[in-house]
């Protein structure tokens, strides 16, 4: 069995590093030569003891400010809040930085070897030099931060296009069902010779079913009236080659009418309906389209099962559960009884998605 080692998050990123490396040989000079004067670079004891200090210090100063810096950026996370995110960060850091200055003087006054003694006229060029740093400190965090946001942003919205259009073209597939197609035209065939007009009010209404189908992969919300009226059309088609064994109801309440629902939500419940169950003249399938003093959407239909085991694909009924889930806190409620089987369907409120023509 092989183990898989998960990598932690590292503290400082390689840019940081890279940054804090750079720095390092001019801030160390420059920060003896405030606190020591010129005997830092003649005496190479001062030397020794001065720079080893000052990197004690640098370093312990990073540390405190880097967790100070992502605690800002935890309050400010969206790329967008770039400006926010660096104005606090600099309040923070600056005031972070009085502090710092004074036990870093303080700490020098302990070294004999420096000559620094604790002065507040000591401590004002270290906050002088401190002030500069934290500027150009919080600004190449901030870009950094900002990158490398950009650069997991831009992966995760090439992920999901790939993601949509392969959905996109699952769904047409299923969409696009021969067995519909093949079925309508047997329908169509039987029509042209016994009622020529009813034949050319079914091409018209299958034209429309299909462009209607064609459509729906481009919008992720249809409006539940626009729905309706493509499930009148769809139905009166289905109603066509099953004759009375099937009747397709609708109750539903004008108020909620301009409410949203996925695409072809009605004609995946229909079709799951018709697939799972027997259709007889003496014993038609009954599918009801309600709505709920809740605002909800309700499809229920009597059950009849077939004895034949019937294969259902994810394009179906599995598919329209995944599109809610997508939402997040929205559900299908599935219910069913010895008699019944019922789906109901979350209506969202909000802008009207963009109609199908």
């Amino acid at each position: 069995m092989s183990s898989v080692r998960l990598r932690r998050p590292r503290f400082f990123s390689k840019l940081e590093w890279w940054y804090h490396l750079l720095m390092m040989p001019v801030l160390f000079p420059l920060g003896n030569y405030y606190f020591i004067g010129l005997r830092y670079f003649r005496d190479p004891v001062t030397f020794a003891v001065g720079t080893a200090l000052v990197c004690g210090l640098y370093w312990l100063s990073i540390v405190v400010l880097t967790l100070a810096v992502k605690q800002v950026i935890r309050w400010f996370p969206d790329v967008r809040q770039a400006l926010p995110r660096t104005l606090v960060m600099l309040a923070v850091v600056g005031g972070l930085t009085v502090v710092l200055a004074i036990f870093d003087v303080w700490t020098y006054s302990l070294i004999p070897v420096t000559g620094v003694r604790f002065t507040w006229a000591a401590v004002q060029p270290i906050w002088i030099l401190g002030f500069i740093f934290d500027v150009f400190l919080c600004i190449a965090l901030s870009v950094f931060y900002t990158y490398a946001q950009w650069k997991t942003y831009q992966t995760e919205n090439e992920q999901l296009k790939r993601t949509a259009l392969q959905h996109q073209f699952d769904t047409l597939k299923g969409q696009l069902s021969p067995h519909f197609l093949f079925n309508s035209l047997n329908s169509l065939s039987s029509l042209i010779g016994d009622d020529p007009a009813r034949a050319e009010q079914f091409v018209d209404d299958l034209s429309k079913v299909y462009r209607y189908l064609l459509q729906a992969g481009n919008h992720q919300w249809i409006s539940l009236q626009a729905e309706l009226r493509f499930i009148t059309i769809y139905a009166g088609l289905l109603q066509t080659r099953y004759g009375s064994s099937l009747r397709i109801e609708q109750q539903v309440a004008r108020a909620y009418l301009e409410r949203s629902l996925p695409p072809l939500s009605l004609q995946t419940l229909i079709d799951n309906a018709i697939k799972h169950n027997v259709m007889l003249t003496n014993k038609p399938l009954l599918i009801t389209i309600s709505t709920t003093t809740d605002g909800e959407l309700r499809v229920q239909n009597n059950r009849q099962q077939k004895t034949i085991r019937v294969e259902t694909s994810q394009s179906g009924l599995a598919n329209l559960l995944a599109k809610y889930r997508l939402i997040g806190n929205e559900s299908v409620r599935i219910e069913q009884t010895d008699t019944d089987f019922t789906v109901t369907l979350p209506l969202l409120t909000g802008p009207l998605p963009t109609t199908i023509s």
